[in-house]
């Protein structure tokens, strides 16, 4: 099912499955800032990437001397969700473990996912609670894909991203496995990193740099912007296909992908979060055009 949120500045469809978020829109003008999907290139809008973000090794893990096997970015993204309150300006979802879950991940969770206007601003809530009665692992993060360009007559290369006080910065790069494998300093020029798709060559801009709190895509054609605030979000993605793919997506993380040297125990892996029994975590990002 697909869902509508609205106000008076912005309105947005969510669907219940993977409680993905598939339009974002101004009320007066028809303008589309989310990537609509395309078999041709990615066929996704904006998953959310739980338990894990980006790919294991190999794969798989182990956690407590037993093997398990899960795919990139887990497997939230691909499960009905259930309506828990619906508004007219907000909607909140929920998932829960079932046997399913805990063939590949053995922990008892429930992770809510909600979406609140703000004139102009979607604001994106994560909820996970521990259910179990020792330790819970995961990591949590946001993939958004953003239509590059946003109208006809523009060109790719008239974008850029918009950073707010950075000078400098380190870029992790992915190997063709997904698996991080090295890094180098990225000199930013007056706050903007400019964009093509060359940039992608090498697969995702991967940065752990709690100074990164807002980026905006902008262009040099028009005012037209998409701005995502993030503030405590250790990492950040920055993605596209370098094969022509006109989408550019934007991901705050919780959670990175394994080194390719990693030993695959779960507890070890960079970037988890660890929730004791009933614990909560919390966390949120925007969207603002």
């Amino acid at each position: 099912m697909n869902y509508e949120i609205k106000n008076s500045f912005i309105k947005a469809k969510i669907k219940s499955f993977g409680a993905e978020l598939n339009s974002l829109q101004k009320i007066d003008e028809d303008l589309e800032y989310i990537w609509q999907g395309d078999s041709k290139y990615w066929n996704r809008h904006s998953p959310i990437l739980f338990p894990i973000v980006g790919r294991l090794k190999e794969d798989s893990y182990t956690y407590q001397n037993q093997k398990y096997n899960m795919t990139q970015h887990g497997f939230a993204r691909d499960k009905e969700f259930k309506i828990i309150t619906q508004e007219v300006d907000f909607i909140e979802f929920r998932l829960k473990s079932d046997e399913k879950t805990l063939e590949i991940y053995p922990f008892s969770f429930e992770l809510y996912l909600s979406y609140k206007l703000e004139k102009s601003k979607l604001i994106i809530s994560y909820k996970v609670i521990n259910n179990l009665d020792n330790k819970m692992l995961f990591s949590i993060g946001a993939h958004p894909a953003f239509n590059w360009t946003l109208k006809e007559d523009e060109k790719k290369e008239d974008y850029f991203i918009e950073f707010e006080d950075l000078k400098q910065t380190k870029r992790y790069f992915l190997n063709d496995l997904g698996l991080l494998y090295k890094k180098e300093d990225l000199k930013i020029i007056d706050n903007k990193m400019p964009l093509n798709e060359k940039l992608f060559k090498n697969d995702a801009l991967v940065f752990n740099d709690l100074n990164i709190k807002r980026v905006s895509l902008k262009n040099i054609k028009n005012e037209n912007f998409v701005r995502l605030n993030f503030e405590n979000f250790p990492y950040l993605g920055i993605w596209s296909k370098p094969s022509g793919a006109p989408f550019i997506c934007i991901e705050p993380w919780f959670g990175i992908a394994d080194d390719e040297n990693s030993i695959q125990n779960f507890e070890e892996k960079k970037g988890l979060i660890s929730l004791q029994k009933n614990e909560i975590f919390s966390c949120f990002y925007s969207i603002e055009v």
